[in-house]
């Protein structure tokens, strides 16, 4: 994880994820996986987007359900 994500958690910068209106779940289908997937994505702190190390939960044809751990445990789970 990069240093500059725990330098923007540790300012109280929440991630963001979609909204609601963003994500279209009800009209785009929506796939859940019981065996969540490694994957790099790009999560925004604010105006700064950093990579971070996650796991793909859920995706619909143009977003994606991630979740990660904080270097002292803090889950998150966000849609990009």
């Amino acid at each position: 994880m990069s240093e500059r994500v725990v330098e923007a958690a540790v300012r109280g910068v929440p991630p963001l994820t979609l909204t609601d209106a963003e994500l279209e779940l009800d009209v785009l289908p929506l796939t859940k996986t019981p065996k969540a997937e490694l994957v790099t994505a790009w999560v925004r702190f604010g105006p700064e987007a950093f990579r971070v190390e996650a796991r793909a939960v859920a995706w619909t044809p143009k977003a994606v359900a991630i979740e990660w751990e904080m270097p002292w445990g803090a889950r998150h789970r966000e849609w990009v």
